[in-house]
């Protein structure tokens, strides 16, 4: 069953176009599946019922709800592609229920924290990363896999790949601007030191490619300083939040997150309706 695993994960790089990390966490969880049911000799040996007590012993776990959703999508697009390539007679996981996830609206940032997180004493690399976050609403993927190739400064865009590659234009902003022309000498500097041949935008002072990990850290090290848990998806949350706070469509802004659906981006209505409550009756009162 591990070949077929192997196989399955090479069949949704290809044909899908996933993300390496969306790939791994299908890799973990159906891995973790077939361990379970190590005792099984094929996929036909797996019944309805077994999956169900799989879910119970999740449930059992007190793996969050999210977590359980994501376990149980990728279980059920195993066994439609088993299926489907003749790997499985019967699909067990048909009938099984993915559980609706609870809609929390995303913590956004006012435009104030904004601005007194980009006063900080940064440097020119963590001031552009953070600029871009924000006002180009990126993922931090996104970010991070960013070539200098892709950034057209005379036309205004930036070419960014999403998710499933996904090809997007991202219109730049004169704080955009500023931040990466303030940090392209720096960047051309360290190029020539250390005797590079690499298109990525973002490099450290030693060289290495800025990474997923280096960017969390640092958002989250500058929302400290004013006093906010944030992730770079905070700064992208703000970013469409504001956008349609100050009157922008909601197709041009699913457009600029790379949406695939518009029910995504509806999500941030709600935040904007409940933010306008919130200074309402905080002006007004009760």
């Amino acid at each position: 069953m591990f070949e077929l695993l192997s196989i399955y994960l090479e069949f949704i790089e290809l044909e899908k176009g996933l993300s390496p990390n969306s790939i791994e966490a299908y890799r973990r969880d159906i891995e973790y599946f077939l361990e379970y049911f190590s005792d099984k000799k094929s996929l036909d040996d797996i019944t309805r019922h077994d999956i169900s007590a799989y879910i119970r012993k999740l449930r059992e776990g007190k793996y969050a709800t999210s977590s359980i959703t994501r376990k149980i999508s990728s279980i059920k697009s195993f066994f439609k592609w088993a299926c489907m390539t003749g790997n499985a007679r019967v699909n067990p996981a048909l009938a099984i229920e993915i559980p609706k996830r609870p809609k929390l609206l995303p913590k956004v940032m006012t435009i104030k924290d904004i601005e007194d997180m980009l006063s900080h004493d940064l440097t020119k690399l963590q001031a552009v990363i953070l600029e871009l976050l924000y006002s180009c609403g990126f993922r931090v993927s996104e970010l991070a896999n960013l070539n200098l190739n892709n950034i057209n400064l005379d036309s205004g865009y930036i070419l960014c790949t999403g998710k499933g590659n996904k090809e997007r234009l991202v219109p730049i902003g004169h704080k955009a601007k500023e931040k990466i022309n303030a940090y392209l000498p720096e960047r051309d500097f360290i190029v020539t030191k250390n005797k590079l041949n690499t298109k990525k935008f973002l490099l450290n002072e030693d060289g290495r490619e800025v990474n997923r990990q280096y960017i969390y850290t640092l958002v989250h090290s500058q929302g400290q300083l004013i006093h906010k848990n944030i992730s770079p998806h905070t700064l992208r949350h703000s970013f469409a939040t504001h956008l349609l706070e100050n009157g922008a469509d909601l197709r041009v802004v699913q457009e600029l997150l790379g949406h695939s659906d518009v029910a995504t981006t509806q999500l941030y209505t709600h935040i904007s309706k409940k933010r306008l409550k919130e200074v309402y009756f905080g002006v007004n009162g009760d």
